[in-house]
């Protein structure tokens, strides 16, 4: 598993540790990931997903799963969450010609 964050893109950063003589050894810079569940309201299952505690909040604040990834275009959205869109925007529309 890719340690990328699902929603914001965030991955593996490089850099050096610096010591008090100067000398530098590369290091990784590792994103603060989280597996979390969200529940999908037109789904009506819960979805778990591996993102970075920023992307867990743009979520959060964006109404929940459903609303951020129906209000996010394409071209922002890795091809997971694309594909996760999708199945939300299908049983949308499945729920909405059941109703009428």
């Amino acid at each position: 598993m890719a340690r990328r964050c699902m929603i914001t893109g965030k991955g593996v950063l490089s850099g050096n540790n610096v010591s008090h003589a100067n000398n530098k050894t590369r290091r990784r810079y590792l994103p603060n990931l989280q597996e979390q569940s969200f529940f999908s309201d037109v789904l009506g299952a819960s979805i778990q997903i591996r993102l970075s505690t920023n992307g867990i909040r743009t979520i959060e604040h964006n109404g929940g799963l459903d609303a951020f990834l129906i209000g996010t275009p394409d071209r922002r959205l890795p091809e997971e969450a694309q594909s996760l869109k999708r199945r939300i925007l299908r049983a949308q529309a499945k729920k909405a010609a059941a109703a009428a």
